[in-house]
């Protein structure tokens, strides 16, 4: 019996990723205007691959930009095998390298190199460059233009698929991270993902995580075929009735709804750094990657200190904003700036204690997989203060009374437009020194971060907006006060307070009007 896998493309970018895709299955995946006019992909793309046998698996493609690799580990997190693309004009390049780093950090280790452009070079040098990176790989040349190599190709994704372990046999509870939320006229909300495991049927029940919304489903298509229940490994699309479009977003996670998942702000993970990432001090800030979400966290080593290229460390990940992971999910690391894949490693326990003891580490790591309890906003941006402030053995969480959980629910219902301090004090009826004395008790336990004199945010709407102009970076290679206000939609303040939040954390750098990412470091 055959059981449903998902495909994911892999490479740098002009490789001839979404061509050979086109070559393989018949569809074009990039269907943005601004990806046709500029000749590369951005956002992820889909289509069904038909191998030699009959047997029907999905494909993922993505971008093979340097500046969309945050998009690429989110496609990334729900593949089974992979196709790597690797032009014989080029050879191995930076891309190369780092779609590999971020299939490696997520265990998956089945696929096949396509050395595309065969027709443009000898592809002999291209396949020996790709046979030390992946010994154990088949290595296929094909010009997708001619369609040469594309049987010889299939043949060999066929023999990978037989290999690759299937989600299907997996345990656990329906599980899909969302990609993609749009409105369809007539059908109304539809989101779409790889089922990581379970299943899911049209008319049950479901929840939507973080929110913690409860929604029915109305139907279940895999690859525009309406279907009455859709097993794991498969890319789905769930039209959701009781939710509007732009209540679930990218990175949410929906769920059986008797599922014991929650979100989470700490997590204790066994993780291994890439042999060409700097160390890592205790403290260190670093994104962090679950599924198609992402955060900030401060990671605190539990069994030392600094963690050594390609060393390995138990941690605890305090995020700065909530994942929702469950006990042996992968994750991956990237450095924040400038942004650089660094490692990866296993979640032991996806809702620990806030400790900082090896003691602590190896009572949680002996607990395995737990019921997981309801979250409450944690300990989440110290790291956008700047400081470890915790002491081995930890000082105990400081006590917020009534006026300070007053403030901090203010900010959380403000999400990304604060008001100032001043207006904060009067709507929580507190004078101005006593807001201030409440607001830096938050900012110590994590549920407030100061941005300007007299501006505060919520953690997550922070790491949310910081992502998003990241990511407007990346794409542009540079931002101004006018584009994150027009961008973001906001106001010039929250704008300029956010640049200069992002420059004071070395994340960005200002350069006359424009604020750039800083240098990627080079190994």
């Amino acid at each position: 019996m055959t059981h449903p896998l998902t495909l994911g493309t892999a490479g740098h970018i002009d490789h001839g990723k979404t061509e050979l895709v086109r070559a393989l299955t018949g569809s074009w995946t990039d269907r943005l205007p601004e990806e046709r006019e500029r000749g590369i992909s951005i956002e992820l793309g889909y289509a069904p691959l038909r191998l030699p046998s009959g047997r029907q698996i999905s494909l993922v493609d993505v971008p093979g930009h340097e500046r969309f690799v945050r998009t690429m580990v989110a496609g990334a997190s729900g593949v089974d095998l992979f196709l790597l693309c690797v032009a014989a004009d080029d050879g191995v390049m930076p891309q190369t390298r780092e779609h590999l780093a971020v299939l490696r950090q997520l265990g998956v280790d089945r696929g096949v190199a396509a050395i595309t452009k065969a027709d443009l070079a000898d592809p002999a040098r291209a396949a020996a460059e790709v046979a030390e990176l992946v010994p154990a790989v088949e290595r296929v040349p094909v010009s997708a233009p001619r369609g040469e190599g594309i049987a010889e190709l299939l043949d060999a994704l066929e023999r990978a698929a037989e290999e690759a372990p299937p989600r299907a046999l997996a345990s656990g509870p329906a599980r899909l991270h969302v990609d993609r939320s749009f409105t369809l006229r007539g059908i109304g909300t539809v989101v779409t993902g790889t089922l990581w495991s379970g299943a899911l049927a049209a008319g049950e029940r479901v929840r939507i995580l973080p929110p913690g919304r409860e929604v029915r489903v109305r139907s279940v298509q895999v690859h525009d075929q309406a279907l009455e229940r859709a097993e794991a490994g498969q890319r789905v699309a769930l039209n959701l009735s009781g939710i509007g479009w732009r209540e679930v977003e990218r990175g949410d996670v929906v769920c059986a709804a008797g599922a014991e998942l929650a979100p989470t702000w700490l997590i204790d993970a066994a993780i291994a750094l890439e042999s060409t990432a700097r160390p890592l001090r205790r403290g260190a800030r670093v994104q962090v990657h679950h599924g198609t979400r992402e955060a900030p966290a401060r990671m605190v080593r539990l069994d030392g200190e600094d963690i050594a290229a390609g060393g390995e460390a138990l941690v605890q990940l305090r995020l700065e904003a909530p994942l929702v992971p469950a006990a042996g999910d992968r994750l991956v690391l990237r450095q924040i700036a400038p942004p650089d894949t660094i490692g990866g490693g296993e979640v032991l326990d996806p809702h620990p204690r806030k400790h900082g003891t090896l003691a602590h580490a190896a009572e949680v790591a002996r607990a395995g997989e737990r019921a997981a309890r309801a979250a409450v906003p944690g300990p989440a941006a110290e790291a956008a203060r700047g400081g470890e402030r915790d002491a081995r053995p930890p000082a105990p969480e400081p006590a917020l009374d009534d006026a300070a959980l007053r403030l901090a629910e203010l900010l959380r219902a403000d999400g990304p437009e604060p008001r100032a301090d001043g207006a904060l004090a009067d709507a929580a009826g507190l004078d101005p020194a006593e807001a201030a004395e409440r607001l830096r008790a938050l900012e110590r336990a994590g549920h407030a971060v100061r941005v300007a004199r007299n501006l505060h945010y919520a953690p997550s709407a922070l790491a949310e907006l910081s992502a998003r102009i990241v990511s407007l970076c990346e794409r542009d290679g540079s931002i101004t006060i006018s584009r994150v206000r027009d961008e973001l939609g906001t106001s010039r303040r929250y704008a300029q307070a956010l640049l200069e939040h992002l420059d004071a954390e070395k994340v960005t750098i200002r350069r006359g009007d424009e604020h750039v990412l800083r240098a990627r470091r080079r190994v």
